[in-house]
């Protein structure tokens, strides 16, 4: 429910100037150029900038925050593990 406030509060101009879009478009500007100019390196960097912005698209519609908590229970089992360890060795 919280996901979906915060989509909420999101405007529409906030979307479409947010980074992702942003990186895209330089991409497609890159690849245009490309092919206008007829150099090969700009064609390289925009399809290499277009794919890094579908994959960043992707890894930011994974659910971050889930996976950080998980990570942080992780950790804290991991430390208490240790400790009690750490205590069984000690005379």
């Amino acid at each position: 429910m919280n996901r979906e406030k915060e989509k909420q509060e999101i405007s529409v101009l906030g979307r479409l100037l947010s980074l992702e879009v942003l990186i895209f478009l330089m991409g497609l500007v890159s690849l245009g150029y490309g092919f206008t100019v007829g150099t090969g390196i700009n064609i390289f960097f925009g399809l290499f900038i277009l794919g890094g912005s579908v994959v960043l698209h992707f890894v930011k519609k994974k659910d971050w925050t889930k996976h950080w908590e998980e990570q942080e229970a992780i950790k804290l089992r991991l430390d208490a593990v240790r400790k009690r360890e750490k205590e069984e060795k000690k005379p």
